[in-house]
């Protein structure tokens, strides 16, 4: 199991349509990638323009491989890409305990 985990700054005065847009991006589309297991989302609480997306995936390259590689990537970003005041910060990690 790995979980990839991304930090996400989003334009200020945009949280309530991000709130709705980035459930809806996971459960249409992140939800139906290969090894896709389960979710969790983040809302900052003082810095409320700040957001945790936890994804478990089945295996590393089930995400850097079969879902940013595929045409499903694209669509996840449409839904959620303008609402990005930065890049988001991506990263994975194994269970140790």
């Amino acid at each position: 199991m790995t979980l990839e985990v991304a930090d996400i700054e989003i334009h200020p005065g945009r949280q309530a349509e991000f709130d709705e847009a980035i459930v809806h991006g996971v459960t249409t589309v992140i939800a139906h990638a290969k090894g896709f297991v389960g979710y969790r989302v983040f809302k900052g609480i003082e810095s409320p323009t700040r957001y945790l997306l936890q994804i478990e995936w089945q295996t590393l390259e089930n995400h850097t491989v079969d879902f940013r590689q595929s045409d499903a990537f694209g669509v996840w970003r449409g839904i959620v890409g303008d609402f990005f005041a930065r890049p988001p910060i991506v990263e994975h990690f194994d269970l140790l305990a």
